[in-house]
């Protein structure tokens, strides 16, 4: 007889990101399986929010208790509904020799969260794992997003639902920021100069207008980061601009570059703050907080 080693290859790496997603809506993407080997092989796949001891390893310290760095929480944010965030289209099969399978993954998010995770396993004859693939999605209630910084959230919800005041409840969203704006979030970015270096130290924030069939026609999403002349003052720049727009679907970075200004005192590093608003068919503000300091090459 021959003994056959079962192999496959997987179209994505070990994370599957299904990016920004209006809260309520679905989206699709593709994992093709190939059967590199010469035998046909049944498989089957599975989740780990799916899992029958998952409930039970829920019963230990809450991870929002421990560091960032002890997290290892796999299973993230789930739907109110009860339904899965994530579902795999089949479930099971074969894959014959030399032949390809295509998994369907659908991300259907019920509100908004930036942390909606899963596991996902593709197992051969029903025990052995050929493939761990992270799955990733964040929704929204807006149809635009920043990202970028240092997190300053805890990627854990309450188990309460909460609903706040003025919260948009439709897709229609017609509204304004009201005065004084308020920050719905906010981000830092931190700015590490390396003494004595020829580069300015730098960072980024991302802008992005999602791309969704619920809000055909929509207008653009505007945006504008100020005040820019403190920036400026504190030896800060900004790459391409401070202001800028972007169609459905698109992203835009705001580069940041710090180089430290003369006589500056290092044990008093610079720390400014600015509000970046995004417009479209609602207004929203973000507090930017600016962090620069100087560090040693060792």
């Amino acid at each position: 007889g021959h003994g056959v080693v079962p192999s496959t290859v997987c179209s994505v790496g070990e994370v599957l990101d299904m990016g920004y997603v209006l809260a309520r809506d679905t989206v699709t993407s593709t994992i093709q399986i190939e059967n590199t080997s010469n035998v046909t092989l049944p498989f089957s796949v599975q989740l780990e929010s799916l899992s029958p001891t998952w409930a039970r390893d829920r019963q230990k310290i809450p991870s929002f208790l421990t560091s960032s760095v002890q997290r290892t929480e796999i299973v993230g944010t789930q739907n109110y509904s009860g339904f899965s965030v994530f579902s795999i289209s089949p479930t099971e099969g074969k894959i014959e020799a030399g032949k390809s399978q295509d998994l369907v993954v659908t991300f259907s998010p019920d509100h908004e969260s930036l942390y909606y995770s899963d596991l996902l396993k593709v197992l051969l004859f029903g025990k052995q794992t050929a493939h761990e693939i992270l799955l990733k999605g964040a929704a929204r209630d807006v149809p635009m997003f920043v990202e970028g910084g240092v997190p300053l959230d805890v990627p854990v919800e309450s188990l309460a639902v909460t609903s706040p005041q003025g919260a948009p409840n439709k897709v229609d969203l017609v509204a304004v920021c009201l005065e004084p704006k308020e920050p719905v979030r906010s981000l830092l970015l931190l700015l590490e100069y390396v003494e004595g270096s020829a580069e300015p130290a730098r960072a980024e924030i991302t802008v992005g207008a999602m791309q969704t069939r619920l809000l055909e026609g929509k207008k653009a999403v505007e945006f504008r980061l100020e005040p820019v002349a403190e920036l400026e003052r504190a030896g800060l720049a900004l790459e391409p601009g401070p202001a800028g727009a972007l169609e459905r679907g698109q992203r835009k970075s705001i580069g940041v570059s710090w180089v430290p200004p003369a006589g500056l005192q290092t044990s008093d590093p610079p720390l400014v703050s600015a509000l970046l608003t995004l417009v479209s068919s609602i207004t929203e503000c973000y507090q930017v907080l600016f962090m620069a300091r100087v560090v040693s090459a060792s």
